[in-house]
């Protein structure tokens, strides 16, 4: 974790949050700049998006936080569908002082993104989709990679997921294993197995397909040519259902954002910043 972030834990209700704020003042006569608000994918914590956060404009506050159950926050009393976390997000930013936030998502966190700009639409400014899809209408990844994303095993063993991951991740992962490795398992924090099976439920049944031509927030699609598990096809839906949006292929797989952060941060950065 970088010592310029800020870790704490964020009473929202009953339910602890645990976030980290990188704080990013504006310069003096520079446009202000909104905070990100950075949603990760399924059972991975914060920390693994740091190589990413590293690479941001230092003066755009970028806030992380782990979901009910995941990393470094408590396990909620029962499961939550995607659309009570989207509630509990802006419960979490009105906690922090936030009323508008730029919104990034990746993976599973793609999809609480895309709910988040729809149903809580005066919060967020603009929108970045990361190697993700619409739920259950997507075209889906090949049984023999599915069948890695039903449990957190990849987060719990490291030999199990040296093994997997150039299958599973697909870029960088195919050629070297042990950064993809290292990425997952050194200063990450893994929560209990049922917090992983809770994000699992949340999205069942849930799809973004209906309300997607009814976004309005300025959208930027980044999608990596070698996913195995969102195949590009995705992407390519989405830009033609979201009106506003923009589709950036990368050359890379599952986690772009960790392997390429150098590459597509300032591709980030831009979108945020324009007019």
């Amino acid at each position: 974790m970088s010592s310029t972030a800020e870790v704490r834990s964020v009473a929202v209700g009953r339910q602890l949050i645990r976030v980290a704020i990188r704080h990013g003042p504006n310069e003096a006569g520079g446009a202000p700049r909104f905070p990100l608000l950075l949603i990760n994918g399924i059972g991975a914590s914060l920390e693994l998006l740091e190589p990413f956060v590293a690479e941001l404009d230092p003066a755009v506050e970028v806030i992380r936080f782990d979901p009910p159950g995941v990393g470094g926050s408590s396990l909620p009393l029962r499961p939550y569908w995607i659309s009570g976390l989207c509630r509990l997000i802006a419960r979490m930013l009105t906690e922090l002082g936030h009323d508008r936030v730029d919104v990034l998502g990746i993976s599973w966190g793609g999809g609480v993104a895309q709910h988040f700009a729809m149903f809580q639409q005066a919060r967020c400014r603009r929108l970045v989709l990361v190697a993700t899809a619409t739920g259950m209408l997507m075209a889906p990844a090949r049984p023999s990679v599915l069948r890695h994303m039903v449990t957190p095993r990849r987060y719990l063993d490291r030999g199990y997921l040296h093994q997997v991951a150039g299958d599973l991740y697909g870029g960088l992962a195919r050629i070297d294993t042990a950064e993809i490795v290292a990425a997952m398992h050194d200063g990450n924090r893994v929560g209990p197995s049922r917090g992983y099976l809770y994000q699992l439920a949340a999205a069942a049944g849930w799809t973004s397909v209906p309300f997607l031509p009814l976004l309005r927030q300025p959208t930027l699609i980044l999608a990596g040519d070698d996913d195995p598990i969102i195949p590009l096809a995705n992407a390519r839906l989405m830009h033609r259902l979201i009106r506003d949006s923009r589709l950036h292929v990368y050359p890379g797989g599952h986690l772009g954002l960790v392997t390429e952060a150098a590459a597509l941060a300032p591709v980030v950065d831009g979108f945020l910043a324009a007019p």
